[in-house]
Formats: C-alpha cells, sequence, structure tokens
C-alpha cells in the first residue's frame, strides 16, 4: 500500500458518516435516494462521503437507467480487508506525499 492509499483510506475511514454507510452497503447495492432515506441524510451529503470512499476504493457507483428511463445511481462496497501494522506504515513512508505544514519540524 502507497503512503497516499494509506491516507486516504485512513481519512476515508476516520468519520462516523462514512462509516455508517459502509456498513449500509456491506448487505449489497443501494441506489443513492434509499440509501439517503435509511440513513437520514439529505442527499447531497450523501454524496460527498461517497466520493470520498470512492477516492479511497472503498465503494464504486454506476448510474443504470431505470424501467421508466431515468437514471438511477447506485453505490457498493468494493470488498477489502484493512491491515496496517508498524511494518505495513514504515514501507509506505517512502511514498507519502511531501508534507505541507509549515508547523513541521519546529519546536513546540
Amino acid at each position: 500500500m502507497t503512503g497516499a492509499a494509506l491516507l486516504a483510506v485512513g481519512s476515508a475511514l476516520a468519520n462516523p458518516h462514512r462509516l455508517r454507510i459502509l456498513g449500509a452497503l456491506a448487505d449489497g447495492r443501494q441506489y443513492v435516494s434509499h440509501l439517503a432515506r435509511e440513513l437520514g441524510m439529505s442527499r447531497p451529503l450523501l454524496h460527498m462521503h461517497l466520493q470520498k470512499l470512492q477516492s479511497a476504493g472503498l465503494v464504486k457507483g454506476s448510474l443504470e437507467l431505470s424501467e421508466d428511463g431515468k437514471a438511477v445511481k447506485y453505490f457498493e462496497a468494493v470488498p477489502f480487508k484493512l491491515e496496517i501494522t508498524p511494518q505495513i506504515v514504515k514501507s509506505a513512508l517512502p511514498t507519502l506525499p511531501p508534507s505541507t505544514d509549515k508547523r513541521e519540524g519546529t519546536s513546540p
């Protein structure tokens, strides 16, 4: 796992809304409107969280036509197994993107 991928997955999973979304998708794909109702979340907010999960490679979306010809967006969880150990982190260090934190390297 690269440093960027490790950061993306960690960031995506560090939010309770996104964990709830992944949990809801664990039993199979759902279309966005149904998922929003099930989670009690607005569709724009749900889309924002789904984009973050999709960028991290944890979910995938597909656009399909319903019987009445309307476009329906479905999302499903991508099978994954996450194991993070100190050795995995160490091996990802050379691929980390450069830090933009200006405070890095300064003393408190």
